[in-house]
């Protein structure tokens, strides 16, 4: 047995799913497959099948499409201004 590939990129494995699925593997061979070369507890069976589904429905895309949502409060000063506190200890 091969060993488990540790810590992949998200886009990593779903590009393995549509080249799997490319191939015509089923979804339960797939998730085998993914199961094999990244681990056990990779990515439950459900998420990799709505990511087949996606493919089917025409999507190339293996990225996060941009969603709205809370947006990150650090910024460049912000970070720049917790520097000269640590460096004032």
């Amino acid at each position: 047995m091969c060993a488990a590939i540790e810590n992949p990129a998200k886009c990593e494995m779903r590009g393995v799913i549509r080249f799997l699925w490319a191939k015509r593997l089923s979804a339960a061979d797939i998730h085998r497959e993914l199961c094999a070369a990244y681990g056990p507890n990779i990515m439950s069976e459900g998420v990799m099948r709505r990511w087949v589904r996606f493919f089917k429905d025409g999507r190339t895309n293996i990225h996060d499409e941009s969603r709205s949502g809370r947006l990150s409060v650090v910024s460049a000063d912000l970070i720049k201004k917790i520097d000269e506190k640590i460096r004032l200890l």
